[in-house]
């Protein structure tokens, strides 16, 4: 028998997609101008706004700008553990002005905000699971970045280096289960990093290319509920059988721009 998950209740960050939309192309899945139903994009969002209040969880938002049309994603925005805030510095820089914006919304909800020196995509990139904090890199945040994190927020920071531009955030490529355990695809990672997971999550969920290119990687636990993408039909088979209820949310609108489930969540964390 499986063990018994137990849910904790989060607190959510999301910006509605009033602007959404795919204008550029600055990740492998984007191709500049590609047509988006942007009618579809509100109610794929909304449905998971729904599903997280459904499950007891607590939803914040902030609100979108019209020439920000990534606003959406707001994983990439910062970190927050332990209600420390380590805000963002985007890497292309169509996307830089999205820093601002959500760092006002911290400062105005009473954070203290760390600005990064470096290029820093927030929970895109930086994944915190128990003690520690898994830290990717290889396209986007950088490993100073990985140090800022540390000394802020005073827990290890285990670098690992993404290699296949598919999965050029961290967040595209794993995510965590609970405080013990993850879910994520070995390819997406270099020889010594696959080594440093093995070894760090012996029992982790190994997904499928098939599962991780249907973006069900970019998902979000509560520790026994895991909202994920409903093309991932392995990896839900996968952590059904270790005891998580899944929950799909198809989200599939929000591909076209290199982005899911978790890329549309922020967590914040007192």
């Amino acid at each position: 028998m499986p063990p018994i998950r137990v849910a904790r209740p989060r607190r959510f960050l999301v910006c509605e997609p009033r602007f959404f939309d795919v204008k550029y192309a600055i990740n492998p899945w984007m191709r500049d101008g590609a047509p988006v139903d942007t009618v579809l994009a509100r109610v794929q969002w909304e449905t998971l706004v729904r599903a997280y209040r459904a499950h007891g969880h607590t939803m914040e938002t902030v609100e979108p700008a019209a020439e920000l049309p990534d606003m959406v994603f707001a994983a990439n925005s910062a970190l927050v553990l332990g209600g420390r805030v380590l805000g963002a510095r985007f890497h292309a820089p169509q996307r830089q002005p999205e820093a601002a914006r959500y760092a006002g919304w911290f400062k105005a909800a009473g954070f203290d905000v760390h600005e990064p020196e470096e290029v820093c995509e927030g929970e895109g990139d930086l994944v915190p699971v128990g003690g520690f904090v898994l830290a990717g890199t290889g396209f986007r945040t950088t490993p100073g970045a990985h140090r800022e994190a540390q000394e802020l927020f005073g827990v290890p920071v285990i670098g690992l280096h993404l290699i296949d531009p598919h999965f050029y955030h961290l967040d595209t490529a794993l995510f965590a289960l609970d405080d013990e355990n993850i879910a994520y695809w070995p390819p997406a990672f270099s020889p010594g990093s696959r080594a440093v997971l093995e070894r760090l999550f012996p029992d982790a969920v190994i997904a499928s290319r098939d599962d991780a290119m249907a973006f069900g990687l970019n998902s979000v636990s509560d520790g026994r509920h895991v909202f994920i993408a409903p093309q991932a039909d392995g990896l839900i088979e996968q952590v059904s059988r270790r005891g998580y209820r899944p929950v799909p949310v198809d989200l599939s609108e929000f591909r076209k721009a290199g982005g899911g489930i978790k890329c549309c969540t922020q967590e914040i964390r007192s």
